[in-house]
């Protein structure tokens, strides 16, 4: 199995998952328009969060006038009807003078559902024979 991404070619059979999602940030991250000792588009920071068929990427990179901005993309496996696979991206670019509406809007929306959910049973505690006692 191959798989096209940004003009390159690629043969997954051979590579982790690991391996496949590191050469997609590698293309992401080239461009071949800029100057090559220029600084743009790299990574300066960067984490990455696993979360269950998700993948989370919080990139830090600069502008070409020198500033900072946060990049967060979200990353899944997903599966053509021939079996190939492929990563469909979402990206969320985040620049300096949006953070604190951003990060209060977040914020809202957390405690929002911390404090409306209705709490999951576990399927562990429901059983016969737990710790209740049933």
């Amino acid at each position: 199995m191959s798989g096209k991404i940004s003009g390159f070619f690629v043969k997954f059979e051979c590579l982790t998952e690991l391996q496949i999602i590191d050469i997609m940030k590698d293309l992401d991250r080239h461009d071949l328009t800029d100057d090559p000792g220029s600084n743009f588009n790299q990574d300066i920071h960067s984490k990455v969060i696993r979360a269950g068929k998700r993948t989370y990427f919080f990139d830090v990179k600069r502008t070409r006038s020198n500033e900072l901005y946060l990049i967060i993309t979200e990353s899944k496996k997903r599966f053509e009807s021939d079996g190939n696979f492929f990563y469909e991206k979402h990206k969320i670019f985040l620049y300096q003078e949006d953070f604190l509406n951003f990060s209060t809007t977040l914020q809202e929306m957390k405690d929002y559902i911390a404090e409306n959910q209705v709490p999951m049973l576990d399927n562990a505690v429901t059983d016969a024979g737990d710790e209740t006692g049933a």
